[in-house]
């Protein structure tokens, strides 16, 4: 338990209200009960504090709640965070080096204030750098190279010399570097391509649960600094992902692909092979790429088109039944004027 005054000071607050009320929890507004705070971050939402039955809430500057006691702040969202871990702090990871029952190969290199936790497995010559953090049930082949602070969560693989860079996360169940999905047609069997290559994932990247990254077939797969991805995403071999690109969930890319800086892909959005998406383009959920995407494009639709070209299209559509209605009065008029079937049209002609 906390007071509401004591909290206003955690977030270096303007406290209104009673600051002696006592608060056990944060929670959403929809969610939040008796002794929660919640919070509303924009003026326009008040109407949802009526509905609500949390004992306070945390405001923008200039904004004053009625009925409920609150704290404004300048960042809402910064501040309900510092809240929601004053009541559930964040569970520190034990630092044991290396658990007992972890496998670590004799020519594996490994930094200051590492853990490895238990059943993980790193091959021969891997390099990991200073406070990495390899979570239970986690793979790392032979020759991968794992700079500072990164985090490897539990039954993440890491195929033959994957690169990852400094301060990456990888999610509970990625496979980064397996082969990719090349074939050729010999003797009427389906021959594998060559894998000679691997994975580079730059610095402050994460990569989501269950994604998959796929090895290059000479050279590098490249995942650019600052990219984001989220859960369920397929990378193909020797795709170039740019840098600070958002790549949401349940997207498919495939082989040769390249992006440039900032690029966001929704949700389902599916890229074909050897295109480039321009610096700053915006693919809209379920949208089929097939050609090249210009910079700052916006894209909906399959095949996709410019945003604005496919909302025409989605407003005509919207139009059809009430056209085909017009069409059927129109072609029942012409009938009555032609004579039922526009022979004494012809005949005139």
């Amino acid at each position: 338990m906390i007071t509401l005054s004591k909290l206003a000071r955690l977030v270096q607050g303007t406290l209104l209200g009673d600051g002696n009320l006592q608060l056990r929890g944060a929670s959403t507004l929809d969610c939040a009960g008796p002794g929660e705070i919640a919070f509303l971050d924009a003026a326009d939402k008040a109407h949802r504090l009526a509905r609500s039955h949390a004992a306070a809430v945390l405001v923008p500057h200039g904004f004053v709640p009625e009925g409920m006691p609150a704290i404004q702040v300048s960042n809402v969202h910064a501040a309900f965070a510092a809240v929601v871990s004053h009541f559930r702090p964040v569970r520190q990871q034990p630092r044991r080096r290396v658990s007992i029952q972890a496998i670590v190969a004799w020519t594996a290199r490994l930094g200051d204030d590492v853990y490895i936790g238990p059943g993980a497995s790193i091959g021969e010559d891997v390099v990991i750098g200073n406070r990495v953090t390899i979570h239970s049930g986690a793979r790392i082949l032979p020759g991968c190279r794992i700079a500072d602070d990164v985090t490897i969560f539990p039954n993440a693989v890491l195929y033959e010399d994957t690169i990852v860079g400094a301060r990456s996360i990888i999610h509970a169940g990625a496979s980064i570097g397996a082969y990719g999905f090349g074939y050729k047609l010999v003797g009427g069997q389906h021959q594998l391509s060559s894998q000679l290559g691997f994975v580079e994932i730059g610095s402050d990247v994460e990569v989501g649960a269950n994604t998959t990254i796929d090895r290059g077939t000479y050279s590098a797969t490249v995942i650019g600094d600052g990219t984001k991805i989220d859960n369920l995403v397929m990378i193909a071999h020797n795709c170039r992902i740019g840098r600070h690109n958002m790549i949401c969930s349940q997207v498919g890319i495939a082989g040769s692909t390249t992006t440039g800086d900032y690029v966001v892909m929704a949700g389902q959005v599916g890229v074909r092979d050897h295109v480039h998406i321009g610096s700053g383009a915006v693919l809209g959920a379920m949208a089929g790429v097939a050609n090249d995407v210009p910079e700052n494009a916006h894209m909906l639709g399959a095949p996709a088109v410019p945003e604005r070209e496919q909302k025409l299209m989605f407003a005509t559509m919207s139009k059809l039944p009430e056209m085909r209605k017009q069409l059927k009065e129109l072609t029942r008029q012409m009938a009555e004027l032609t004579g039922g079937d526009g022979q004494r049209q012809n005949h005139a002609a």
